[in-house]
């Protein structure tokens, strides 16, 4: 082959495997998804420039490899504003995209302040850390667990984080969920898992001698299973579960497990 045609036959090789490649593997939340998706569109572009520079360093090496001494480029004003252009319209690209991305409210639960600005429809879960363990409490059925969080599939899920003492992070990576925890603040977190299955959660902020420990499991359920489990915690706790309002309406309306962990 053509030396000169190296690089721009590897740089479209490079583009047509891309394009082959399965986008579309489901993913585990909306969260998941939004952020796997801005990762693909950065590699579409990543790949290909890598190739074309590494393409066109190897032509030059092999080419000039026996000359003695370099010789002087010579100006070539339409190259220059072809990658000046080319350039431009690729940070555009770029910048865009995650423009995009960052403003998802999978991503971002941009405007969402406090309880009130949560969707009827959603579930609302409070996350709250402390040294060295994490509270969970569900708001719309009055229970609360510890060291598990669980969610339910198909149904958007906010997440309000917060913390009792200094600062901790909730970190799920194969949701795609990460959110500091500050003192004194809330901060929320939105998602919508679309795979039932356990993962694995931890605190990502080094927050002392106990920090290793801080490890949590998200599990997520069927709606079905999601009340049944609700309904359990409830009872554990001796409190007394309203089917109708699908609510803890007495008792204690906190697990055996967070007493024992509080």
């Amino acid at each position: 082959m053509n030396a000169k045609r190296l690089a721009p036959t590897a740089l479209l090789g490079a583009a047509i495997l891309l394009l082959l490649a399965d986008p579309v593997a489901a993913q585990p939340s909306t969260t998941e998804e939004a952020i796997r998706g801005l990762n693909e569109k950065l590699l579409v572009v990543a790949i290909p420039i890598t190739v074309l520079v590494e393409g066109v360093l190897i032509y030059t090496v092999l080419k000039y490899r026996k000359s003695d001494e370099a010789k002087p480029t010579r100006e070539n004003r339409r190259l220059e504003i072809t990658w000046t252009v080319a350039t431009a319209v690729i940070l555009l690209f770029v910048g865009l995209s995650a423009t995009m991305t960052m403003a998802d409210p999978a991503v971002i639960a941009d405007g969402v302040d406090d309880r009130a600005d949560v969707p009827s429809d959603a579930e609302h879960i409070g996350v709250e850390a402390r040294t060295y363990a994490w509270t969970f409490t569900y708001d719309k059925h009055n229970v609360t667990s510890s060291q598990k969080l669980v969610i339910p599939k198909d149904q958007e899920t906010y997440f309000n984080v917060t913390t009792q003492d200094w600062l901790h992070a909730v970190h799920v990576p194969a949701l795609g969920l990460k959110q500091d925890a500050v003192p004194g603040q809330n901060h929320y977190l939105m998602t919508e898992a679309k795979e039932v299955g356990t993962y694995q959660g931890y605190c990502a902020e080094y927050c002392g001698v106990g920090h290793s420990g801080m490890m949590f499991e998200v599990e997520v359920m069927p709606q079905d299973e999601y009340q049944d489990w609700l309904k359990s915690q409830c009872e554990d706790a001796g409190g007394s579960w309203d089917a109708g309002a699908q609510t803890c309406t007495a008792g204690n309306s906190s697990s055996s497990s967070s007493a024992v962990a509080a």
